[in-house]
């Protein structure tokens, strides 16, 4: 490959600049970032995913899924291409494109041949500066749509955040453990830490424990959304927590005080005007003359970047048409229901094939198609099927375990009342729309005891349904049980 180092960008120094100062490379992993590379994995259904920052000479990678290296040369690294413009950067078939085909990631064992890599971009006093990207790659050829590349780009705008949080959380950190150890220094920098506080939405707590003093910093006032002059004592402030919670707030402070451990929690709590939140509680135990004197910590305000990962990860499992589960997470949720059937708990597969779909379609078009599906949905989590999960498998199929006791039991009568709601039409504007399903079902048993031979002999059953009469429903027979 031709020397990269004649395209690097004019504020190059500047860049390294802020890249260091963030103390991010061969840092250990973060929960978040791993979170992250997960979540854009599932999204894009990529073996790989990374979060890489670009150094001089180097490539190194923060977090990553599917792949164990931790750094790669500068001159072979895909992500140096993608910090020199402002959009995302996609390589859909790296074998045929001249500037990557000699690559030793293309050519070698490694094999990339699709990449798509977003920007990762942090602010100082001298600018912006790209110092990595959030990628994905893949062993096959690959393309992305404009939705997919924008959601690529919101992606790395979540590194981003995390990036700007985390910063912005150590050092605000960094100075209330600073402050509780001298009080002169919290007074020459009162401003500049409740500056901190404000924008990492953190605060600072002490507990006394001979007194029982609880002592707040502005911070905590502003979370829990309490006037400066209130001061509450320990029980007031464990009663923001719904009951859960509370018991682990007060177990983790209880630990802390008798082995000295310290310790970092996530926990829902309500503030003063009713408002749900979540909240990062840490702290940890202060020793005077041998004895536990008190405990000190930090709360952080983590609602957004929580709700942004349960919606991601809401996102990456959900069915965007029915809104219930899809195939890949039909897949966790089968394999972990297996694993708990081969230690006793009840199991029963129903897939269902949705008669006629096609003609459905094409008759009435596929905006009532949709219709269809999503009605279909609405049957599969109907009050009778208590505690069942449900899943579109895709096109006109689905899926729903049945792990009720009582449900599994009465298998038969369950499968046939939800035959009957399927069979129900759907009304669409003064139109009804005929519709009607077919069931195999399959247990676990001795020759089917795999997630692979589950799905099999449940499709075989759906399978001999259709056979004999669309509309009506067959359990699996086994050979074993046949030939008997």
């Amino acid at each position: 490959m031709s020397d990269i180092s004649t395209f690097y960008p004019t504020d190059e120094e500047r860049r390294l600049s802020a890249l260091h100062a963030l103390d991010l490379l061969d840092s250990e992993p973060e929960k978040a970032f791993d979170a992250l590379v997960g979540l854009a994995a599932q999204r894009f259904d990529c073996p790989v995913s990374l979060i890489t920052l670009v150094d001089r000479d180097r490539q190194w990678i923060k977090a990553k899924v599917g792949i164990e290296c931790t750094q790669t040369g500068r001159d072979v690294a895909f992500c140096d291409y993608a910090i020199r413009g402002d959009d995302a950067f996609v390589v859909t078939d790296a074998a045929n494109d001249p500037r990557f085909a000699d690559n030793p990631l293309v050519a070698g064992q490694v094999g990339i041949r699709f990449y798509a890599g977003a920007p990762i971009r942090v602010s100082d006093a001298y600018g912006t500066h790209a110092i990595g990207a959030l990628c994905i790659v893949d062993t096959k050829p690959r393309t992305l749509c404009a939705a997919q590349i924008a959601a690529l780009m919101h992606m790395a705008s979540i590194a981003e955040a995390l990036i700007a949080a985390r910063g912005t959380a150590l050092e605000a950190v960094s100075i209330a453990e600073s402050a509780q150890r001298q009080s002169r220094v919290l007074r020459r920098q009162e401003r500049v830490f409740g500056q901190a506080e404000r924008l990492a939405k953190i605060g600072s707590w002490r507990l006394e424990l001979a007194s029982q003093t609880l002592d707040w910093s502005d911070g905590m006032y502003r979370i829990h959304e309490l006037d400066r002059g209130a001061r509450p004592d320990l029980t007031a402030a464990l009663d923001f927590y719904p009951p859960r919670d509370r018991a682990i707030a007060s177990d983790a402070l209880a630990r802390t005080i008798e082995t000295g451990e310290a310790f970092d929690i996530e926990l829902d709590f309500v503030t003063a005007r009713g408002r749900r939140r979540r909240m990062r509680a840490s702290g940890e135990l202060e020793i005077e003359q041998g004895r536990p004197a008190a405990v000190a910590g930090v709360f952080q305000d983590i609602s957004d970047s929580y709700h942004v990962e349960r919606k991601l990860r809401r996102s990456a499992s959900t069915d965007e048409v029915t809104q219930i589960a899809n195939r890949a997470e039909f897949n966790r949720v089968l394999k972990a229901a297996l694993r708990d059937a081969r230690g006793g708990s009840p199991l029963v597969l129903l897939l269902i094939d949705l008669d006629d779909f096609k003609a459905t379609n094409d008759t009435f078009g596929h905006l009532a198609g949709d219709d269809v599906l999503r009605a279909v949905g609405q049957r599969l989590n109907a009050p009778f099927l208590k505690d069942s999960f449900a899943a579109r498998l895709g096109g006109d199929e689905f899926a729903l375990l049945l792990t009720d006791p009582e449900l599994v039991a009465d298998a038969p009568a369950v499968i046939a009342q939800l035959l009957e709601q399927l069979g129900a039409p759907v009304e669409l504007s003064e139109v009804l729309l005929p519709v009607s399903g077919t069931i195999g079902s399959a247990s676990p048993g001795p020759s089917v005891d795999t997630f692979r031979e589950l799905m099999h002999a449940a499709d075989m059953a759906l399978y001999a349904a259709k056979r004999a009469r669309r509309g009506t429903a067959q359990p699996f027979a086994s050979p074993t049980a046949m030939a008997v």
